[in-house]
């Protein structure tokens, strides 16, 4: 009697190229996304900055290419906030030309300009100064019910915490 090995799996079968691009590697799992908003390369997404210049590029993001319904004619869809539309409205013709000139043919016909509200646009492409709504202030019945409810804590600082999450949680029930 002799003890069977354990079968292992078969190893996967060694690439042969070396090092390649990061780019090459994500390019076919961006492709799915990409083309169901009209892409069909990642580059105008990847490379926005190098496309049409930092400055539009911090103001504005490609959404989507949208192919008119006679078959002639793309409109490329960008986001911004409203205090950027005007300035980016008066640059349309230039994006598409800067564009066109990144895919080296005439791939879009139009830009349209969509405003967007500061807390739906992308992290880190626009500084917003967007003010926080005021939380209204707590009703002594909801003070006096947090105080209440942290009271047999010793710790204090773990009492500040339970009473402002009590406050919180009181407050946000009775609205």
């Amino acid at each position: 009697m002799s003890a069977a090995r354990p079968k292992m799996p078969p190893k996967p079968p060694r690439r042969k190229r070396g090092f390649e691009a990061a780019s090459k590697l994500v390019a076919g799992h961006l492709r799915g996304p990409l083309e169901k908003r009209g892409f069909s390369e990642a580059k105008l997404i990847t490379h926005w900055p190098e496309i049409v210049g930092e400055e539009i590029a911090a103001s504005a993001m490609p959404v989507k290419i949208r192919h008119a319904h006679g078959g002639i004619g793309t409109t490329l869809v960008l986001l911004t906030t409203g205090g950027h539309a005007p300035l980016l409205e008066m640059q349309k013709d230039t994006i598409r030309q800067k564009v066109n000139a990144c895919y080296g043919y005439n791939a879009v016909s139009k830009v349209q300009i969509t405003q967007t509200a500061p807390t739906g646009f992308a992290e880190g492409q626009v500084q917003f100064t967007a003010r926080p709504k005021p939380k209204p202030a707590p009703s002594p019945e909801v003070l006096q019910a947090a105080h209440a409810a942290a009271a047999p804590i010793h710790d204090e600082r773990l009492k500040e915490a339970l009473e402002r999450l009590a406050r919180n949680v009181l407050t946000k029930n009775s609205h």
